[in-house]
């Protein structure tokens, strides 16, 4: 793969990475009452243009 295939691919990745910590984040803190609870979480990745539909999916502990 290319340099600014790489570049960009790690841009995108943690702009997912960042936002994704905030929102759930400001989540938890507007729900309240997480503490001691546990949460699935799904994260669903898509690329347009090509076929792929990456699930990851986790236990998210308040």
């Amino acid at each position: 793969m290319s340099d600014d295939f790489n570049m960009s691919m790690r841009k995108f990745l943690k702009q997912v990475g960042v936002t994704s910590q905030q929102a759930i984040e400001e989540a938890f803190r507007k729900a309240g009452g997480t503490e001691g609870k546990q949460f699935e979480a799904r994260m669903v990745l898509t690329v347009d243009g090509v076929d792929l539909e990456h699930v990851v999916t986790g236990t998210i502990k308040g």
